[in-house]
């Protein structure tokens, strides 16, 4: 291929990979495997390889690219990114409108737009002659920082476009809800501070001067507005969101237009009770006036615009008094302490226990037994102690003491390199072991019914097992011979044990527990590698080609498989019958022409003859998609026994609906 063929196929496959990125990232809509997307970006590689001349700064090849700096420089503003005033209640919004009202002399309803307000980083992004050339923070709203090789590492973001325009649109980067619990447990293994909630975890992610970390992270954005006499041509803020939406840009979809204050009002008080069920945080509504021309004549303050405003949500907080602290050692050795609290009202929930992180933790709050504390919910999920309220004490609470040894086997305690959390170095710990067992056995691992904490703590002491293998190798009569084991639970536990063998290979992977290796990335390697074979032989390049897998999985899972006891662990399993490889579809074996293949796929209401995971399985091997919600982009909707809103909305939208046993036939066809 010479220099100009090059230049031809380069250019397309940037078009085709960047357009894949947006349906995949922007849309939730892939239209190809993660094969052959991988395909893709190793031809682009290899070109841009064999022509170093043609590689440019937006090319999809380096997302993740760039050296790491220094420090970053420093950014003007050429329009100040402004704070919003705030509004805690409904009487704050109701007087927001009635400015609004007089400034532009009018008592006529105003049209609004209400969109969530994304718990995150505010960013700016400047675009040239189509090509995204800046990102920077907000800073103090005139100055921010340069950060845009991290910016470039969400995908979410588009680095060019077919047209030469120039324009700056301003946003908020965030971390989704499942990746900051990722990364949260990923940093309690490696003994480092957590983060406090997602909002902290995104703007950490976004001022790492190496943008492999940031890309580690998996950050994703909502862009909100277009800045500057080069913005596009538009009338109205709802005009210009969807004209942005047209360019690539992703928009948050929960957003509405409501002319006058009411529907606002209403729109608002419904978030408060359902913002638990999105996939990230939210911590209120910005609430702006429609028109441009109505905001033109509007202007600002000082601080910010009048023509906008931010609804801040309540705290989910309580008071109650910590009577205890619970010292419990997980599969990696890592100890941790938890809060026993007097029940309190919490979100929903009654919280009886909390989250006190590590031994640094207690000493920088000040935590005392018997002090009355203040516990929220991190991201709405997680019970936190937050505060220690100092002036309710009495005089008769008690200081507390991290233990020096390990409270399941007495070896001491210790902090590797400069790791934040204590750790039990002993591989025969038998808390470890039998946190790792219990991890092995659960539903989303080998899903071993019979097998709970309990049981699997009481075969461990008996010494019946030792290791996840010995499970296998278990023999009836040593099983009712315990206590609380009848004839037909101990017939249940082993036709359960049995059944599991047959697992497909990203169970096992999971159940092992992996550093870092969660159920995705199981998936993903095991629909990668085919076996547990060539997973054990392959190089951490190759493991780290597959795409969505990073440098700190492929270092974890090449250690791994280099301990000689892991070989053993294996070899025992295989000879026991454990099945060691995938059972669905490789990418490659995918079925284009089954009745699911590239649709969006709602499962919905109770089904009998296969659990929800078993579904989706069986979706996503004919080349189908499973989405949480129904929506016009989605294209049909599986209905069991007392399916309810999800049903009514698709015969709303006109979507196709199948019964359980009509699905169960598709799926054999």
């Amino acid at each position: 291929m010479d220099r100009t063929e090059a230049t031809a196929r380069v250019e397309e496959l940037r078009r085709i990979i960047e357009q894949h990125n947006y349906l995949y990232y922007v849309k939730d809509d892939p239209q190809i495997s993660d094969y052959e997307w991988d395909q893709l970006m190793r031809e682009l590689i290899q070109l841009e390889g064999e022509f170093p001349e043609l590689l440019t700064p937006d090319s999809p090849t380096q997302r993740v690219g760039a050296t790491p700096l220094a420090f970053f420089e420093k950014v003007e503003h050429t329009i100040p990114m402004l704070s919003l005033a705030n509004a805690f209640d409904e009487q704050d919004l109701r007087d927001f409108d009635r400015r609004v009202q007089q400034g532009i002399g009018t008592d006529a309803p105003i049209a609004y737009v209400c969109e969530l307000k994304i718990d995150g980083l505010a960013v700016s992004l400047r675009y040239e002659n189509g090509r995204f050339v800046r990102g920077a923070t907000r800073g103090d709203g005139r100055t921010g920082e340069d950060i845009t090789q991290n910016l470039r590492t969400i995908r979410s973001i588009p680095l060019a476009f077919n047209k030469p325009m120039s324009f700056e649109v301003r946003g908020e980067a965030y971390m989704p809800r499942r990746v900051f619990e990722r990364v949260n447990k990923e940093r309690a293994e490696r003994g480092e501070p957590l983060f406090a909630n997602p909002r902290n975890a995104a703007a950490g992610s976004l001022r790492q001067l190496d943008p492999k970390i940031a890309a580690e992270r998996s950050l994703d954005i909502f862009l909100y507005s277009m800045v500057g006499e080069e913005a596009l041509p538009a009338d109205s803020h709802s005009e210009a969101l969807a004209l942005l939406e047209e360019l690539g840009f992703k928009v948050n979809p929960e957003r509405r237009t409501f002319v006058g204050i009411d529907g606002v009002i209403e729109f608002i008080a419904g978030w408060i009770e359902k913002r638990s069920q999105l996939p990230y945080d939210i911590d209120g509504m910005v609430v702006k006036v429609d028109s441009f021309a109505y905001q033109e004549e509007l202007g600002f303050t000082a601080k910010s615009p009048r023509w906008a405003i931010a609804y801040k949500f309540p705290a989910e907080e309580a008071v109650t008094v910590l009577r205890g602290i619970e010292i419990t050692v997980g599969r990696t050795g890592a100890v941790t302490p938890t809060a026993i609290l007097d029940p309190v009202s919490l979100a929903g929930t009654t919280v009886k226990r909390a989250s006190l992180h590590n031994e640094d933790m207690i000493r920088e709050k000040g935590i005392m037994i018997g002090d009355h504390v203040v516990v929220k919910k991190a991201g709405d999920i997680i019970p936190e102690v937050v505060e220690v309220k100092t002036e309710q004490r009495t005089g008769e609470e008690q200081p507390y003491h991290m233990p020096t040894h390990c409270p399941a086997c007495g070896s001491g305690l210790v902090r590797l390199d400069e790791e934040v959390a204590l750790r039990c170095i002993n591989p025969q710990c038998p808390a470890q072991i039998r946190e790792g067992i219990i991890h092995f056995v659960s539903r989303n691992a080998m899903n071993i019914e019979g097998l709970g904490e309990k049981v699997v703590t009481q075969l461990y002491e008996h010494q019946l097992i030792r290791d996840v293998a010995d499970l296998y190798y278990l023999k009836r009569d040593e099983l009712i011979s315990l206590e609380r084991m009848g004839e037909k639970s101990v017939d249940n536990m082993l036709a359960a044990i049995e059944k599991s063998k047959n697992n497909s290979l990203e169970r096992l992977l999971f159940g092992l527990g992996i550093r870092f290796v969660g159920e995705k990335a199981a998936r993903l390697l095991a629909r990668h590698f085919g076996t547990m074979e060539a997973l054990q032989e392959a190089s951490e390049e190759e493991i780290l080609s597959i795409h969505e897998i990073g440098t700190k999985i492929a270092e974890s899972i090449a250690l791994y498989f280099s301990k000689p006891e892991v070989t053993e662990t294996l070899n025992r399993l295989r000879a026991a019958g454990v099945n060691m490889t995938y059972k669905g579809l490789r990418p490659e074996e995918v079925d284009q022409d089954s009745p699911f293949s590239g649709k969006t796929v709602v499962l919905t209401g109770t089904l009998e003859q296969v659990t929800r995971k078993e579904a989706q399985q069986l979706i996503e091997g004919k080349g189908g998609k499973v989405s949480g919600s129904v929506s016009k982009k989605t294209d049909l909707v599986v209905a069991g026994e007392s399916a309810g809103s999800k049903l009514e909305k698709a015969n709303e939208l006109g979507i196709q609906v199948i019964d359980e046993q009509t699905f169960i036939d598709w799926t054999k066809a």
